[in-house]
């Protein structure tokens, strides 16, 4: 199955289209799933599990500079594999749960909220999953909302836009991984 990302429109029915006015950055990226009976969130957990290291090296590089302007410090972008539950992907998650760097919005089946706030801007991403269509194979998409609060947001936002835009299709790929089974 090919598991290319493409630049894709933001679903009409997701619920981030709440958070899509005014954004600053919103866009969208999208995978065909080989486990079309993963929730949204095991496919999100999928992903962030299997986030390649130049990203994490990113984040630990993000978090020092941040750190220098008072911004709080947000760990690693990838899950570790403790927080997978031992017997796959953890479903019982609830809003306000961290997952991965963000915390948890809300979740269904098909539809995965999760974001982060702080002085300087909001960040809301969506992962939703779509059905086969025709020749179209089931997919999932990873939607993400910026809204910029101030100068300093836009600032870290210059470095950051052109690097999400090759970090956000490298976690996408990961979609389809299987995530290792952890021995807590």
């Amino acid at each position: 199955m090919n598991s290319t990302v493409t630049p894709c429109p933001v679903p009409a029915q997701a619920a981030i289209q709440r958070w899509r006015p005014n954004a600053h950055i919103p866009d969208a990226f999208s995978v065909a799933v080989q486990q079309p009976e993963r929730t949204a969130l095991q496919h999100l957990q999928a992903a962030l599990l299997q986030t390649p290291a130049w990203v994490d090296h990113l984040m630990a590089v993000r978090n020092r500079v941040a750190a220098l302007c008072g911004l709080k410090h947000l760990g690693r972008m990838g899950l570790a594999p403790a927080q997978a539950h031992e017997r796959g992907l953890e479903q019982n998650l609830q809003p306000g749960d961290r997952v991965g760097i963000f915390t948890l919005i809300n979740h269904t089946d098909d539809e995965v909220l999760v974001g982060d706030a702080d002085k300087h801007l909001r960040v809301v991403l969506s992962l939703r999953r779509t059905v086969a269509s025709g020749t179209q194979p089931p997919q999932v998409v990873l939607t993400t909302v910026v809204h910029i609060h101030n100068l300093l947001g836009h600032l870290y936002m210059l470095p950051v836009k052109p690097l999400h835009k090759l970090i956000a299709p490298a976690v996408m790929a990961r979609v389809n991984a299987e995530p290792q089974k952890t021995g807590r």
